[in-house]
């Protein structure tokens, strides 16, 4: 993505900065991809202002993305069966994929979160290596074809290069569609990592531990380490299922979150992805260190994961962010509004969560992902806006402060990217996404 000139919008109702903004008609300026003035209050537009009619927002970050489960949608939802029973077809799909495919696949996958007013996505990246293990010509392949499908589709991407060595807790080893996951150890994962340099200023490395049961417990270090060195931030899956926890219990004499702790694994600016099943204990040390939560609700009712606790989690002082995980549903503001409503089903009781959290959760992954400076519509800024009509079936009628209650993807009218207009009247500047997804989806399903 490139600067752009200079530009004007003229919202209707915009959000500044923790509630809608009660004066309608905020004009925001734009230069170089970031914001400049920021007014409310101005009824008459400049002739040469583009008008936004409903409610503008800050752009959303979709912190946890595995783009090659959008393949999986509606394929395995009409069984029955568990998260493990799930796994084993994702592997399948993972299988047929190749950097040609995975650049096709991702790229439309990508080109829908921005449709849905996403304009930053953390790729929880481990399909390094060909199917069987031997590493392609270039061993980043498949990452650079990543980085590419989010510059075609409009997006910044924060790469969390996953490091992923077994295939469970106590080590047993990676077999089958898994082999293509792994570096050996994390050493030679780190030397692979450090290898590769992402082109274009809308993408930037990260790192991953896949989870306990896949780097060993004498690994993480080296993983943290590399992450820390390169301020880049540190992703992991945490206590996503209850039998992660009773193998790590049974093989550790501790659980996942206390595992991490010990290796000095936690901090600000590591984010746990799930931490669905926490003991209290759990809870208070993540909070306490500040570590960044990622919830990803309609993946995890879909995989019947649960609900975790993330009022708690917020109170002891983990942010929290959103993600789309599977891509079972590519909607934040479903995503969001799931958050509340999941608590209400597990405690029986309304209003754990306010509008302005819902907010700040949809925007958080911006802050989780190394780009700080993105998630509000503040002067200086990256120029990242969603704009939600408000005269739809779902939200005529809805005041904007419930936008998260009543909106979906489908409502989305326009988006830019550091100032760069992504999706205009609901279409994508460049990206067929059904005709594109309906060819990468066959390509990888056959």
């Amino acid at each position: 993505m490139t600067a752009t000139e200079p530009a004007r919008y003229h919202a209707e109702y915009a959000w500044l900065p923790d509630r809608p903004e009660p004066d309608s008609d905020v004009l925001i300026e734009v230069v170089d991809g970031r914001f400049g003035r920021v007014t409310a209050g101005v009824p008459v537009p400049p002739p040469d202002a583009r008008r936004l009619p409903g409610l503008t927002l800050p752009g959303l970050a979709n912190a946890h993305s595995h783009a090659f489960h959008r393949a999986l949608r509606g394929r395995t939802h009409g069984g029955r069966g568990d998260f493990w029973a799930w796994r084993s077809q994702m592997y399948a799909v993972a299988d047929r994929l190749d950097p040609e495919r995975y650049l096709a696949l991702a790229r439309a996958a990508y080109a829908e979160m921005a449709l849905a007013g996403i304009t930053c996505v953390g790729e929880f990246h481990y399909l390094h290596h060909a199917p069987g293990g031997a590493p392609y010509a270039d061993p980043n392949a498949m990452s650079a074809a990543l980085v590419e499908a989010a510059a075609q589709a409009g997006v910044r991407l924060t790469l969390l290069d996953t490091c992923y060595l077994t295939a469970s807790v106590d080590g047993k080893p990676l077999a089958g569609p898994q082999l293509r996951f792994g570096d050996g150890d994390a050493v030679r994962w780190a030397e692979r990592a450090a290898a590769f340099t992402p082109a274009g200023g809308h993408a930037r490395v990260g790192a991953a531990i896949h989870s306990v049961r896949a780097v060993p417990a004498d690994q993480f270090a080296e993983v943290a380490s590399w992450a820390a060195d390169r301020a880049a931030p540190l992703h992991l899956h945490l206590s996503e299922q209850p039998a992660e926890n009773e193998a790590c219990l049974a093989y550790h004499g501790q659980s996942p979150t206390a595992l991490l702790a010990e290796a000095g694994v936690l901090g600000p600016a590591t984010t746990a992805v799930h931490a669905t099943h926490l003991t209290g204990p759990d809870v208070r040390v993540l909070g306490r260190s500040g570590t960044g939560i990622c919830v990803c609700p309609t993946t995890e009712r879909d995989l019947a994961d649960g609900v975790g606790p993330i009022r708690e989690l917020a109170d002891e002082g983990s942010p929290i962010s959103l993600g789309s995980d599977s891509h079972a549903v590519v909607d934040l503001f479903e995503e969001a509004r799931a958050v509340e409503l999941n608590l209400r089903l597990a405690t029986l009781t309304r209003g754990h969560v306010t509008p302005a959290e819902l907010l700040h959760a949809a925007t958080g992954g911006h802050a989780a992902l190394g780009w700080p400076d993105a998630g509000a519509l503040a002067p200086g800024g990256r120029a990242d806006l969603v704009t939600v009509r408000l005269d739809t079936a779902r939200t005529a009628g809805v005041p904007p402060v419930g936008i998260f209650f009543a909106a979906g993807a489908v409502d989305v009218t326009d988006v830019l990217t550091d100032g760069r207009p992504v999706v205009r009247d609901g279409r994508h500047a460049t990206v067929d996404v059904p005709a594109e997804l309906a060819a990468a989806i066959a390509a990888v399903t056959r």
